[in-house]
Formats: structure tokens, C-alpha cells, sequence
């Protein structure tokens, strides 16, 4: 097992193991010890494998029985649709977030590849914000959020989730201040989950998600926000819904 990450290799062997149908759904786990001893690791390295495992919803510890694997999660559908920009619409009924956490940190300088995105110079100053989607309690999403503070500053929406319209979504806090929205444009793109995603997906680093650069424009043509959206490939499928002009 390699030194630096044992409880990953551990883990790693033992989703393979239930991949393949080698325990079945229901079906109780050999206990820590035997897993320790059957791995050459310490018992707390099984432990948390296991409980990395538990997190991702391929095991489920029952109180004074032991872990047993679990009927995997569904992949439930997240539909990207005009009509859907309303902060965790992403997501059909049967998946929508039912909560967020949400952190704004105001004058950060904005970083060359995001003031290229919104169009202002490197280091021109922005409202960043960080979202983590939840449903039923599990992470779905994240998102990092970037607006102009030209555009919001000294106005009510400056916080995407505080004041008046707080959780409202761009379009409808733009339009609180005089500014209309006409074009959103997305750019999906496979990528590989960093460490930093697979701690707050519950997920393996480098596992397979979607990463989605979205940038929102005004009628002039002004980009007025722009966000890099992370979802888990495992747990989500995305759909593409478009209205067609008559």
C-alpha cells in the first residue's frame, strides 16, 4: 500500500471488490480486524476506507452489526434550461438541492482568466462566492461565482445571498438595479475531481465530473457574472433543455 494514502488504496480495493459483485447488495462486510489484517494495515486505515466508502454510499454502518454494502445511489438528472436560473434549480424535483451553504468574500482581486470571462482587467475588483448544493443532506454541486463589483457595488444585491433578494438568482437581482439579462452561455467540460472537490463531494480524487464555465450577459453584451459549476459524474447526468423560437 503506498505510505502516503493507505486508507485510499484500501478504499480503492475494497470498492473494486463491491463493484465486481463480490459482496451483494445487503451483505455484511468482513469485520475492521480481518480487513486490517487481510491488507497488512492498521485497524483506524480500514477505518477510514470504510467510512470513505460510506460517504460515497457504497457501504452503510448499521449500530452494533457492522457495514454492509448499500443499494447504490441513483443518478438522478439535472436539467440546465432558460427557465431554471433560480439558485438550486438545477436540479429536477426528484434531485433538487434542498439546501445550500454559501460563502461572499467582497474586493478580491479578480484573477486573469476570470477578468478575461467578464470582460474588466486582472485584478479589477469582484464578489466571489462559494456555493455547496445539498440534497437529502448529500453534496450534488459546487460553484464559485464571480460578479464586477463596478456593476453591484453600493447597491442591495452586492451579496448574492444576503439583502432583499438574497437567493433570488442573477437575473432577478440584475434586474433589481437596472440591468437585464438576455444571454447565458455554458461551456461543459470533463474533468478529473481535485482534492479539494472529492473532500466536499464525498467522492475520490480524481474521479470523473462535469465542470461547467458559465458566463451571464446583459443586453449590451456586458458580461455581469460568471461561475465554474463541479458536479459529481457518479451521482448526476445533465440535460441540455432548450426552448425552440416560432
Amino acid at each position: 500500500m503506498p505510505r502516503e494514502t493507505p486508507y485510499l488504496a484500501v478504499a480503492d480495493a475494497l470498492r473494486t471488490r463491491i463493484l465486481a459483485g463480490e459482496w451483494k447488495t445487503g451483505e455484511q462486510l468482513p469485520s475492521r480486524a480481518r480487513l486490517a489484517e487481510e491488507y497488512g494495515v492498521g485497524r483506524n486505515v480500514t477505518q477510514r476506507a470504510v467510512d470513505r466508502l460510506i460517504a460515497e454510499g457504497h457501504l452503510e454502518g448499521r449500530a452494533g452489526s457492522g457495514t454492509y454494502v448499500r443499494r447504490p445511489r441513483e443518478r438522478l438528472r439535472m436539467i440546465r434550461a432558460r427557465h431554471r436560473e433560480r439558485r438550486g434549480a438545477g436540479l429536477d424535483e426528484q434531485g433538487r438541492a434542498t439546501a445550500w451553504d454559501a460563502h461572499s468574500e467582497t474586493q478580491v482581486p479578480a484573477p486573469p482568466q476570470i477578468a478575461e470571462r467578464l470582460s474588466i482587467t486582472p485584478g479589477d475588483l469582484c464578489v466571489r462566492t462559494h456555493y455547496e448544493f445539498l440534497s437529502d443532506g448529500h453534496p450534488v454541486q459546487l460553484s464559485t461565482s464571480w460578479e464586477p463589483m463596478a456593476i453591484t457595488a453600493g447597491t442591495p444585491i452586492l451579496l448574492p445571498e444576503s439583502g432583499p433578494l438574497a437567493g433570488q438568482g442573477v437575473l432577478h437581482r440584475m434586474r433589481a438595479i437596472g440591468v437585464e439579462i438576455e444571454t447565458v452561455a455554458e461551456i461543459p467540460r470533463p474533468a478529473r475531481a481535485t482534492h479539494t472537490q472529492a473532500h466536499l463531494l464525498g467522492i475520490t480524487t480524481g474521479d470523473l465530473v462535469l465542470q461547467i464555465e458559465r458566463t451571464i450577459y446583459d443586453t449590451d453584451g456586458r458580461p455581469v457574472e460568471t461561475a465554474d459549476i463541479v458536479i459529481p459524474d457518479a451521482r448526476r447526468e445533465v440535460l441540455y433543455e432548450f426552448v425552440v423560437d416560432r
